[in-house]
């Protein structure tokens, strides 16, 4: 099980309208228990978010690196790491 830190949790918080039409948490614990209840991932690089979506069968050779960066599943965190949430 992966360990989300504040900053994470925040971001998410504060973006998770980018992927879901609805709120799906309200606080910093609910966040963190949706994300491990999804499984969510944290990675070093925008290189690490292409591996994964690759590893996990996603079509994804026609995307560029913005385009990958601003897909609705990632968001940007502030110290340059990526969270992956799946929904």
């Amino acid at each position: 099980m992966y360990e989300y830190d504040e900053e994470c949790l925040k971001v998410f918080l504060k973006k998770q309208g980018q992927l879901f039409d609805e709120p799906v948490a309200e606080t910093i614990e609910e966040a963190e228990a949706f994300l491990e209840d999804c499984m969510a991932v944290v990675v070093d690089s925008l290189e690490e978010v292409r591996e994964y979506f690759e590893e996990n069968g996603s079509d994804i050779s026609d995307m560029s690196d913005e385009e990958l960066e601003e897909a609705s599943e990632v968001f940007s965190l502030p110290n340059g790491q990526y969270l992956i949430v799946e929904g």
